[in-house]
């Protein structure tokens, strides 16, 4: 079989017209040039060159075989770069998730438009799934990143959990709800919404925001009560401005929210929440990437313009 540097050494004549300044450009001994082209000939049992007193000329078999050794060469090249770049994280496929409560917009989506302009050879396939679905996924392969909210309840093995940023959470409420219109100057203290029908209630075997929702209502002294129709998903804003309910959530939620929604600030400046990073041990180049780019200093800079690292779970 021929090797790339016969097939070199071949088009590297052809196009120099010479034994000569082949071996000159290729930093060879044009002895050793001859030889490699004796041992192509040979094996191809064919002459490629007509040897004449002024400078090697194709034959018909030399002069059919060269764009195709050329095309090999080619196509070698790209083959070799695309390793390359696969094996840096510069080129591939992304699987991505994220929770409903987690939107892609606004400083997020900005982030995420900062990486792929950066690297140009990767797309991205988007799904939202909870967090639970979201871990489950990562240990099966099946998800390359996902971007949920702690607290996470039941972590799967070999599977990285690491704190992205924190935003604060705000009240959302109704219309026509009567904290609506009386706004505190020092913002919603807990307390006040011990009889207030909640629309997002914790599952009892999953973690997230309405987990995190409950931790705080309980450290007010109460548990949020349950409004006739719950939900966990982004849906809850459809319920909220239908009047079912009031919930805590994150900031973000306002890019997606109906805009009739009120989103009131809160008295406590802990009530806060995280958004985090999860993946697999030992992650591909290619998700390595992605981390660094969320996770380094000079990464990210659209998501952390406006949102402390420093965060209360």
């Amino acid at each position: 079989m021929l090797s790339t540097r016969q097939l070199r050494y071949f088009v590297e004549i052809a196009e120099c017209g010479s034994f000569s300044a082949a071996a000159e450009r290729l930093f060879v001994a044009q002895s050793a040039l001859s030889r490699q082209i004796k041992d192509m000939e040979s094996r191809l049992q064919t002459a490629l060159f007509e040897r004449t007193a002024r400078q090697p000329k194709l034959t018909a078999a030399g002069e059919a075989f060269l764009p195709r050794a050329r095309n090999l060469l080619l196509e070698l090249t790209r083959a070799s770069d695309m390793a390359t770049q696969v094996g840096n994280g510069e080129l591939g496929s992304l699987r991505l998730s994220h929770s409903s409560t987690v939107p892609m917009s606004g400083r997020l989506l900005r982030g995420i438009g900062e990486y792929l302009q950066r690297h140009a050879g990767v797309s991205m396939d988007i799904v939202k799934l909870s967090s639970e679905a979201q871990l489950e996924a990562l240990a099966e392969g099946q998800l390359d990143v996902g971007l949920l909210r702690l607290p996470v309840l039941r972590q799967r093995e070999g599977v990285q959990v690491v704190p992205l940023y924190a935003e604060r959470l705000l009240l959302a409420v109704p219309p026509n709800h009567p904290l609506a219109v009386d706004k505190p100057d020092q913002g919603i203290d807990l307390a006040r919404l011990k009889d207030e029908a909640f629309i997002s209630i914790p599952h009892p075997q999953r973690g997230g925001l309405s987990y995190l929702s409950a931790e705080l209502c309980m450290r007010q002294g109460f548990f949020p009560k349950a409004a006739r129709v719950v939900s966990r998903k982004t849906t809850q804003l459809q319920l909220i401005q239908a009047g079912f309910g009031i919930a805590l959530l994150p900031e973000s939620m306002q890019d997606i929210a109906p805009p009739d929604i009120h989103f009131l600030p809160l008295a406590d400046p802990d009530c806060q929440s995280t958004v985090a990073l999860a993946y697999r041990q030992n992650p591909t180049p290619l998700v390595q990437q992605f981390i660094q780019h969320f996770t380094h200093p000079t990464g990210g800079r659209a998501l952390r313009r406006r949102l402390p690292l420093s965060c209360t779970p």
